[in-house]
This record gives C-alpha cells, structure tokens and sequence, in this order.
C-alpha cells in the first residue's frame, strides 16, 4: 500500500463511531500498519472554537444565524482538518499512515441542512472537499442511540430526540444515493460484530485491489 487510507465513519450522536473508530486502530496496531484517529471537530483552533457552540454557546439571537456560523466554521475546520502540514489528513497519508475520522462534510449535511435552502449552502460550502477512500454508516434506532447517550456528563446542543430523528432520515437520504465506496451497517449489533463487518470488508476490499 503506498499511502495510508482515510476512513470516515458517520451516523447519528450515540451510534458508536467512537467505539468502532478505536476497534480500527486496535486492528491496524495488530497487523503493523500506523493509524491516527482524527475526528471533527479537529483539534486545531476552529475545532475548539467548534466544541464551544456545540456545547451551548450562543452569540445570536437569530436561529438561522447561528446555524449559518455553524456550517461556516465547520467547512473551515474541515479545511484545516485535510490539509494542515502538522497532522492533516493529506499530510498523514502521504507518510503511509491511515486516517480514521468520526465525522466528515456528511455529517455538516445531516446535522445543518435542516431544509433545501440550507442543504443546498452546505453543498456549496463542502463541494471542493474530496470523498474519503471509504465510509462507514453506522445506522441506529435514535431511541437506542438516546438510551446510549444517557449517561454522558454533558450533551452537545443536537442530542434531542426531534433533531436526531430528522438527522438520521437525512443520513439515510445522502448514502441512499451517494456514488462513491460505503458500508452500510446496522449499529444495534454487538461492537465487536460490528468490527468483525469492517474487518472483512476491509481485507476483501484489499484483497480484490
């Protein structure tokens, strides 16, 4: 393999991208290979700016506003996240290292394009950023994804029931007709069945290149 791969793994809050994300790194470790878990938000200056709003931070009065300022800064840190010398994605790869994201432009589409109109400035914001080499959708039930959330400390301003339900029938809209290398997963699976799915996507998927 001559540079690293760059896996996304997406779906609604609590479906277990986390927990799978870290299996994959278990499993490259295992064979030899390097890997870095680098979601989004990323850690760079955005991304913390990012993880401030997602916590409850609010400068505007006006909803749509507000959610304008989200998908800007989020295009933004996805920017940095790709293409920053230090530990962006392309750099990352080029040294044979594979990139293992929880959350990509997908997510920005499901979580911020609540109608056409917005869908539609998501679109213009993120058509420059290339597709992944391969995403995994982890589909979940939202009651069982809110059953998951249940014990977490602090919830991030999309964790209701309402918004996550209209953000997994967006998910289901994007990957319905979406062109590019997928795995479609049922995420009430045990976690490590789920890993068993990716692992033999994963070494079929070499095998046949």
């Amino acid at each position: 393999m001559s540079k690293g791969l760059f896996i996304v793994f997406e779906g609604v809050d609590g479906a277990g991208s986390s927990t799978q994300a870290q299996l994959l790194q278990n499993y490259f470790t295992q064979i030899n290979q390097k890997s870095i878990i680098s979601p989004e938000p990323s850690d760079g200056p955005i991304g913390k700016l990012l993880r401030e709003f997602l916590g409850g931070r609010n400068d505007f009065n006006n909803q749509d506003l507000y959610d304008q300022q989200m998908a800007y800064l989020f295009a933004a840190d996805r920017h940095y996240h790709l293409y920053n010398n230090f530990n962006g994605v392309y750099s990352l790869r080029s040294k044979n290292i594979h990139v293992i994201s929880t959350r990509y432009y997908f997510s920005s589409l499901a979580y911020n394009g609540k109608n056409e109109k917005d869908y539609d400035f998501i679109c213009l914001l993120n058509q420059k950023f290339p597709p992944p080499d391969l995403v995994i959708y982890l589909d979940i039930p939202v009651d069982l994804a809110l059953e998951r959330m249940c014990d977490r400390p602090l919830k991030e301003i999309y964790e209701t029931k309402e918004k996550l339900i209209k953000v997994r029938e967006r998910f289901q809209e994007i990957f319905a007709n979406y062109p590019h290398k997928m795995l479609k997963i049922d995420a009430r699976e045990n976690p490590q069945k789920i890993h068993g799915e990716i692992i033999n996507y994963l070494e079929k998927w070499n095998l046949s290149n």
